[in-house]
């Protein structure tokens, strides 16, 4: 038995439309399903970017309840080709790079932040993990 990928991911946010803004606006996740008040799911690439209100999914009586809070990391994989071309989207969207890495065998990866504070990446496939 083998795990497959990891199907869907979740955020806590605190302004839907502040993350949609940002997710769908600035970084062209297209948006697949909103909840007002509850959630906006995204896809990226082949998987799905959950952004859920904390205090919503807590109180939760269908599913399981789930919440979290504080700042989370995730990274995004894009073809090696594109990696400049989402630097310069990122900077031309107004959103600050916080740091570039150098990896072993001469790959990089950025950072940024979204609205709330979480740590995103992006890297080119095959950089790392391989």
């Amino acid at each position: 038995m083998n795990i497959i990928k990891i199907k869907e991911t979740c955020l806590y946010v605190r302004d839907l439309d502040r993350t949609t803004a940002f997710y769908h606006g600035k970084l062209g996740f297209p948006v697949i399903g909103r909840v007002e008040g509850r959630h906006v799911f995204f896809r990226a690439g082949a998987s799905v970017l959950l952004c859920f209100i904390a205090e919503a999914t807590r109180a939760d009586t269908k599913l399981p309840p789930h919440f979290g809070q504080g700042q989370s990391h995730l990274a995004f994989e894009v073809h090696p080709g594109e990696y400049e071309r989402w630097k310069a989207q990122i900077q031309l969207a107004d959103i600050a790079l916080i740091h570039e890495q150098a990896w072993q065998g001469g790959q990089q990866s950025f950072y940024f932040r979204d609205p709330d504070g979480h740590l995103l990446e992006i890297l080119p496939e095959g950089a790392l993990w391989a």
